[in-house]
């Protein structure tokens, strides 16, 4: 057995062991060329099997690069007009981001939803093609940058999404700045009714979730909210729902 068929049997087993990874109901199309570029492509069922199968790729001794083509299986099927649409009014009623000039892509033409101040925080682009929302420009924090991404993944029919974003000044990533993220976009989420109620312990970004919450429904929000941030490598859901 060649070594690139080695790195192929030794990922789809490890694909097959995740619980977040369906291949049957989802295939993956994969691809190693010789010089380790490992391309994925396909539909998956959630931002977690996404971000799952490419630690699981990145991981595997062999593989130097990962392409990714994965896309998320929206809950609901939209036109990209729609998505761009509704994901502008997210970030226009934020109050986190009111300093930050708007713009939007459509077919090429830019379009200001609002302009940059002279106080602005930054200047946040948003682009959509085929389901993928494309962020561009600059924030002030990386908190504010996550805070992007995760309102895209909010936005309904999103199926993936780009985060070129810079962060001006330029900041540090470490652990603590993803458990801040992740407070701040809990108290964001209309779907967890009390933030302080949670907890986050992030450690080489992997992220444990502690805590009481009442409803099941919400234990999940809490946990698709961190696995959207982007960074995370895993998530340990630890809360316990108490009626």
């Amino acid at each position: 057995m060649s070594s690139s068929e080695t790195i192929l049997k030794q990922l789809h087993a490890a694909l097959e062991r995740d619980p977040r990874i369906h291949l049957h109901r989802y295939p993956i199309r994969i691809d190693l060329s010789g010089d380790g570029n490992l391309f994925l492509e396909g539909e998956v069922e959630s931002v977690a099997a996404k971000k799952r199968t490419l630690a699981l790729a990145g991981s595997l001794t062999g593989v130097r690069e990962v392409t990714d083509r994965l896309k998320v299986h929206p809950a609901e099927h939209r036109g990209d007009g729609a998505i761009r649409d509704s994901l502008c009014a997210f970030m226009l009623q934020e109050p986190t981001l009111q300093n930050c000039g708007l713009r939007v892509s459509v077919k090429g033409e830019i379009r200001n939803l609002r302009e940059v101040a002279e106080n602005a925080s930054g200047l946040i682009e948003i682009a959509v093609d085929e389901g993928v929302v494309v962020l561009s420009g600059e924030v002030l924090s990386l908190s504010h940058k996550r805070l992007a991404e995760v309102m895209a993944w909010w936005t309904p029919g999103c199926c993936d999404v780009i985060n070129t974003l810079n962060v001006v000044p330029p900041e540090q990533d470490e652990d603590d700045e993803v458990a801040d993220a992740l407070q701040l976009v809990w108290e964001k989420d209309p779907l967890v009714a009390d933030a302080h109620q949670l907890r986050a312990h992030v450690d080489h970004y992997v992220v444990t979730l502690q805590g009481i919450v009442p409803r099941e429904a919400e234990k999940k929000a809490a946990e698709l909210d961190a696995w959207c941030l982007s960074g995370v490598k895993n998530v340990v859901n630890n809360i316990e729902v108490r009626k």
